[in-house]
């Protein structure tokens, strides 16, 4: 066994072992709504992501992934950003430490759900939504393509769905994890699950986690905790309650505002190393996500259930920040401009959620029902502390109006920039009230028995007022009809063909030159494809064909723009015309027992009507391939496994500001490769490690800012332990 040991830590170079893979079924069987993790990357759960109806993914007319648990396990997810940008056909640009944009078939993603209810995030995660922590998530459900009906919103892009770990084991059971890895990263993680009464009736878990840590960027330091606590019971046999509370907390010192300057003052490129910051040491961005939730579900009968569900999320960001822009003086190494900020703002959503489902027998045959309703209101502000300089602004009053130039850059560990010597009081700079009604239904038609049709809508309303940095924040649409047609024709025992169309309309927080937001999103939706199992339904492919058809599509419009009080603002121009055509490919689950497998490839071309390429900052093409396995014999207990990302090409143009030349920046293709390896010293002790980035390749996870651009993550290790009971 020693040996075996010993080969195993030899071969991995990084470790975590997350929990849910040791959850096991209650003793009596699953419940309707638990989650039996089996070790794979298929699910044979249900799902409501795309239609509402209950449907499992070969059943969804649409595109549906899934991040199991297992696969969450394997590839040592950390976050929600780790789990989307591992998932089929999902692209990300990374603005800086916090803010962070996923893209599906060309597009932003801006639909999300936490147990299938519609979430808000602050624009792109500024509140740290996109770093919370999966380790309070069963799994993680993307479905590509509009999902207007249950979303609220018809996006073009996708849907991302988030599962919480329900409390449906009835014995004792859960999991401790302790990891180290890059940069003095080291977390601690518990998960704790079990019944509160010796009938089982009542149950609860709690899951938690702390994590310290330095980054490959200079000076800056990294510390977060988690908690999460939910607790279920059945009132009745046909009626259950559950109610929880998620709480995270995340402080990084000596945080980036921005990325990285483009060009010199004489024009030339910069080519920075990839542990260069544009923090000053006083730097922080500090940020709260927690979310209260209650559902109620009750069955009437065998055929139909009604579920409510409460929601309340409260994302808040703390700052102190500095913001370094303009070209870099290549004799001194000093940069044009400055801006040091300091704000505290607050997003409360408050939503409530009913769904009824069913089925009805007409003709001699069950057709499946639901109906639904959505309420919501968001309420955010941002207030602002003011850094001294800022004179002759119209919202501070009069005088100079600038910041220190000619700050010190390249070469210095952190930028040697003093904290200022703020100013008293807060200035409120923006404060937006959202609120969203929305009214759906859908039916499945069982027509035949190979042949099923769904179609629904949705009338929702849209309306946002207040006011942000440059006056009015006031938009929105009532009474807009998103329909949704889809069918599904079984051709052979495990082959099945699809097609599905809907409407797209989503309100958009995009600002053109002239400082106004750009009209909604308006188009169509269309998606044919087939659907195949094998082995037993243990693998699954998926091969999608898709076509998008927009008016007021958000280009980059050069470089940023100045605003008073603020960073300089990226503009943004109306595209119309633009379509989005392409395909995706999916393969996953188990070719052979003990083999993992998730391989994928999405491809796409977009264009506006003049035939001009839409959002080139997006890869055309991504290759996506993870795989484990099981070794069989004297190796017995030892699971090996490697991943390739690929990204295509992907740029932004514009105008050389020192030149005044068309300028052209380009990220080329990439992969990046990965490893991991896991011993299981017995039944409850495993020793995982995980390798990213294995050839250390040097790459741009950001290039959608003109004037700026980020180096993604050298290579990294973690190596942990986890124990099971």
């Amino acid at each position: 066994m020693n040996s075996r040991i010993a080969l195993m830590i030899g071969g991995a170079l990084a470790v975590y072992a997350m929990p849910a893979s040791a959850q096991t079924a209650s003793e009596a069987g699953p419940g309707p709504d638990e989650i039996v993790v089996t070790g794979r990357y298929t699910i044979d759960d249900k799902i409501d992501t795309a239609t509402g109806l209950g449907l499992s993914i070969q059943e969804t007319p649409q595109s549906v992934s899934v991040m199991t648990a297992q696969r969450i396990l394997d590839q040592n997810l950390i976050s929600v950003k780790d789990v989307i940008v591992n998932a089929v056909g999902v692209s990300a640009n990374e603005f800086d430490d916090v803010r962070n944009e996923f893209f599906a078939r060309g597009f932003e993603i801006r639909n999300t759900q936490i147990d299938g209810v519609p979430a808000a995030w602050t624009l792109a995660g500024g509140n740290g939504e996109t770093s919370i922590d999966v380790s309070i998530y069963e799994r993680v459900e993307i479905v590509r393509g509009a999902t207007g009906l249950l979303s609220g919103a018809g996006d073009p892009s996708a849907s991302v769905n988030l599962v919480r770990k329900h409390a449906d084991a009835t014995e004792l059971t859960g999991y401790a994890t302790a990891s180290i890895g890059s940069w003095n990263t080291w977390r601690l993680s518990a998960d704790v699950g079990g019944a509160l009464t010796s009938d089982g009736r009542v149950r609860a878990r709690a899951v938690g986690r702390y994590e310290e840590g330095e980054f490959y960027m200079d000076i800056q330091k990294r510390k977060k905790w988690v908690l999460y606590g939910v607790v279920e019971a059945d009132l009745t046999d046909s009626t259950l309650v559950r109610a929880g509370i998620s709480h995270q907390d995340t402080n990084p010192r000596g945080a980036t505002w921005g990325s990285l300057p483009t060009f010199y003052t004489d024009g030339t490129r910069t080519d920075l190393p990839r542990s260069q910051t544009t923090a000053a040491d006083w730097t922080y961005w500090n940020s709260t996500n927690q979310n209260i939730f209650a559902t109620v579900s009750q069955d009437f009968g065998e055929r139909w259930n009604l579920t409510v569900n409460y929601n309340r999320l409260r994302n808040t960001g703390d700052t102190k920040l500095l913001y370094l822009y303009g070209g870099v003086d290549k004799a001194t190494g000093a940069i044009e401009s400055s801006n040091p900020y300091q704000s505290k703002g607050v997003s409360t959503q408050n939503s409530i959620d009913a769904q009824l489902k069913g089925s009805v027998n007409l003709f001699g045959r069950d057709h499946e029902i639901v109906l639904g309703a959505l309420y919501s209101e968001l309420k955010r502000h941002t207030d602002n502390i003011v850094a001294p300089y800022t004179e002759n602004n119209p919202a501070w009053g009069e005088g100079l109006n600038s910041w220190a130039t000619d700050v010190p850059l390249i070469g210095q560990n952190g930028v040697p920039f003093p904290e200022p010597d703020w100013n008293p009081g807060l200035v409120r700079n923006e404060q937006e009230r959202i609120e969203q009604t929305g009214y759906y239904g859908a039916v499945r038609l069982n027509v035949a028995d190979p042949l099923k049709v769904i179609v629904g809508g949705r009338l929702a309303s849209w309306n946002q007022k207040g006011f942000a940095w440059s006056g009015p924040s006031d938009y929105g649409d009532d009474n807009v009809f998103i329909p949704y047609v889809g069918a599904l024709y079984d051709v052979a025992e495990n082959h099945r063909v699809y097609a599905s169309y809907t409407r797209i309309f989503q309100p958009q927080n995009l600002r053109d030159r002239d400082l106004q937001l750009i009209d909604p999103l308006d188009g169509n939706a269309y998606e044919i494809g087939l659907k195949s199992s094998f082995f037993g339904d243990a693998l699954q492919t998926s091969l999608a064909l898709f076509r998008i058809e927009q008016d007021n599509v958000g280009i980059v419009d050069g470089a940023p723009i100045p605003v008073p009080g603020s960073t300089p603002l990226q503009p943004y121009r109306a595209a119309q015309g633009v379509v989005s055509k392409g395909f995706e490919i999916e393969v996953t689950g188990q070719p052979l027992p003990g083999w993992n497998l998730n391989a994928s490839y999405s491809q796409f071309k977009a264009e506006d009507a003049n035939d001009v390429a839409a959002n080139t900052d997006q890869p055309r093409k991504l290759l996506k391939i993870f795989t484990t396995y099981d070794l069989p014999g004297f190796l017995e207990g030892l699971t090996v496994g490697g991943g390739v990302n690929y990204r295509s090409k992907a740029y932004i143009d514009g105008l050389n500001p020192y030149l005044n030349t068309p300028f052209r920046f380009q990220q080329d293709g990439y992969t990046l490769v990965s490893l991991m390896a896991r011993y299981n010293v017995n039944e409850a002790l495993q020793i995982q490690g995980n390798l990213e980035n294995l050839f250390d390749k040097k790459y741009y996870s950001q290039i959608g800012s003109f004037s700026q651009y980020r180096y993604g993550a050298p290579r990294n290790f973690t190596v942990s332990a986890n124990y099971r009971f």
